[in-house]
């Protein structure tokens, strides 16, 4: 009996070493990667929430103010057209760029020549610097010499002040922002195609479905996650706008383009108000986080649905 239950109890200990090897190691690895965030996202998150309820101006002196920052943005008309351009450009390029990505993904899963080729032209704009993207953009903005001009011109219409008049400045950037965009979703999409079944997708096509048939019914449920994910990165990203902005527009004409972003780089190092780009900042967070949550509550229940 006794020499069973020695027996019965060295597998446990033994699996349970194992266990705890494995959150040992898990821990070790993530280690890095967990030092870093407390640092570089972390702290700095945590100081600028303090900041916020200061006067602070890099001068050294700082007062401690209250909520004096959070009540001063509701009355300032810069921070509030920051905020509608913000969620304008999010709520217009993110669809957008989400449609047209998949577009492109849905063709180059085709058989076609050159298929790696096209790849790379398509995401090209997403590894070049956006300072270099503004800086074509604005050449082919130019109401002068520009190309957009020039192709109106060709088929002789008027040419028009793209950057420079407010009601075609945003529409302008977020057309820049939505063809810069598009490498990295279309590659997301791209690969969620490649991972929906072959074998479906043949009975499908045996049982007579046509293309799109096939698509709407087997492809496009099983890119649930991507879209989830591309959907969430997105919106991060625009509500973050900030280089297209600065470098096309710098938030003109009359504040047509100003985005939280662009106003919050004005605060804190042209006016040296840090504590209260602070404030800017805290809201911008706030906007993302709600806009994660609600995301990630949408996506458990249709995966539970």
């Amino acid at each position: 009996m006794a020499t069973a239950s020695l027996t019965s109890r060295r597998p446990r200990r033994r699996r349970g070493d194992i266990e705890r090897s494995k959150r040992r190691a898990g821990w070790v690895l993530a280690a890095p990667a967990l030092a870093h965030m407390g640092v570089f996202l972390t702290l700095p998150m945590l100081a600028m929430v303090a900041l916020s309820f200061t006067d602070y101006n890099f001068s050294g002196a700082w007062q401690f103010i209250g909520v004096d920052n959070y009540t001063e943005l509701i009355g300032d008309e810069r921070f509030r057209a920051a905020v509608v351009n913000t969620i304008l450009y999010s709520i217009v390029t993110v669809p957008i760029a989400m449609a047209i990505a998949l577009a492109i993904a849905v063709g180059l899963n085709q058989s076609i020549n050159a298929k790696g080729a096209y790849r790379v032209f398509y995401y090209m704009p997403q590894v070049t610097a956006t300072v270099a993207v503004a800086t074509v953009w604005l050449w082919i903005y130019n109401p002068d010499a520009g190309l957009a001009n020039g192709i109106l011109s060709f088929f002789g219409l008027q040419p028009v002040n793209w950057l420079t008049d407010t009601k075609t400045a945003l529409p302008s950037i977020m057309l820049v922002g939505v063809w810069q965009g598009l490498g990295a979703k279309m590659v997301i999409y791209l690969a969620a195609l490649q991972g929906v079944s072959r074998e479906l997708k043949e009975a499908a096509q045996l049982d007579g479905a046509k293309s799109w048939q096939v698509f709407r019914y087997v492809s496009w449920p099983a890119l649930g996650a991507a879209h989830f994910f591309v959907l969430i990165t997105s919106i991060i990203a625009s509500l973050q706008v900030f280089d297209l902005v600065y470098v096309m527009t710098k938030g003109g004409p009359v504040n047509a383009t100003r985005v939280l972003g662009f106003d919050i780089y004005q605060n804190a190092f042209q006016s040296l108000r840090l504590g209260y780009a602070s404030a800017e900042s805290v809201i911008m967070f706030a906007m993302i986080a709600v806009v994660t949550v609600i995301g990630f509550r949408l996506q458990r229940r249709n995966s539970h649905g």
